[in-house]
Parts: structure tokens; C-alpha cells; sequence
């Protein structure tokens, strides 16, 4: 009698609520383009052109904004809710994605490199992220906006684990 593998759980651990800064940060600067784009639009249409354009004047504006709002007071915040991230004796796993998400898992026996980046906004936010490379195209894994000491613990946990089941293979 076969027995089915245990269902997968939830990885344990979220992002630090700094991150949510750090995306509401970036959704500022995409805010600022585009309102650049927007006043270009504005300034560049002639207000007294007729068919769709007094419409679109008024519309863009508008929907631009809702767009501003959402990627700035809410998006950030169900990216915190969702994002989640794990470190177990055998694998590494994250689960990402609010409307679709989406489970990686790399097991630590197929670990390569573990690399720590720290982007200029992450800099200034005390974040960094850890890749988990394999040999696989599809087998990278990346924890996004831990603590930067918190980064650069697991990143040398797993560079050591990694090191250690290669070790036991050869």
C-alpha cells in the first residue's frame, strides 16, 4: 500500500512590516511617472477637439488615480498578508502572489549558490533578498525582503547545509 505525501503547509514566516514601506515607496515613484504622463497628456490634447478626447481628458485623470491609490494604500498591505517564506531541515519555500499565486520549493540536497542582494531602496529600508540558486532554469528560489541580518543568517545556514549534503553525497 502506497501512501501519499503529506500535503504541503504554508510556509511559516511573513516579510518584516518594514517591507510594506519599501513597497509603498515604490509605488510612489511609479505614482510620480505617472502623473508626469498623465499632465504630458493633458497638456499635450487640445481642449477643444471634439469626439472622445473631452471625454478622455477628464477620464484618465481619474482612473489614473484609482490606480495610485490601489498600487499605494492597498497593494502593499495584501502583499504583506500573502507573501510568506520558510527555511526547513529539507527545502526552501516561498509562497507569493495575491491574485495568483504561486509555491517554490528547492530541496537543500539541490542548493548550488546562495547569493544576499541589496538593492538601493532596500538600503535604505534595511532589507535584502536571498537567491537560492540549483542547476535547474526553474529552480531558483528568492526570499524577498528579509532583515538584511536576518538575509545574511540564512543565506550562510544554507550555503553551510548545502555544503554538508554534498559532502555526505560524494
Amino acid at each position: 500500500m502506497t501512501v501519499a505525501p503529506a500535503p504541503v503547509r504554508e510556509p511559516a514566516w511573513s516579510l518584516p512590516r518594514t517591507a510594506i514601506g519599501l513597497w509603498v515607496t515604490e509605488s510612489l515613484i511609479s505614482a510620480l511617472f505617472t502623473l508626469v504622463v498623465v499632465v504630458a497628456l493633458l497638456i499635450w490634447v487640445p481642449s477643444d477637439v471634439g469626439g472622445p478626447v473631452p471625454f478622455l481628458r477628464w477620464a484618465v485623470p481619474i482612473v489614473a488615480a484609482l490606480e495610485v491609490l490601489v498600487s499605494v494604500a492597498v497593494r502593499p498591505w495584501l502583499k504583506h498578508r500573502v507573501y510568506r517564506w520558510e527555511v526547513t531541515g529539507d527545502a526552501v519555500y516561498t509562497r507569493t502572489g495575491w491574485l495568483s499565486q504561486t509555491w517554490t520549493l528547492v530541496p537543500v540536497s539541490r542548493i548550488q549558490t546562495v547569493d544576499v542582494t541589496r538593492g538601493l531602496l532596500q538600503q535604505l529600508f534595511g532589507l535584502a533578498t536571498v537567491a537560492v540558486f540549483t542547476a535547474s532554469s526553474q529552480g531558483t528560489v528568492r526570499i524577498w525582503h528579509l532583515e538584511h541580518g536576518v538575509a545574511q543568517r540564512v543565506a550562510d545556514d544554507l550555503a553551510v547545509r548545502a555544503e554538508r549534503t554534498r559532502d555526505q553525497a560524494t
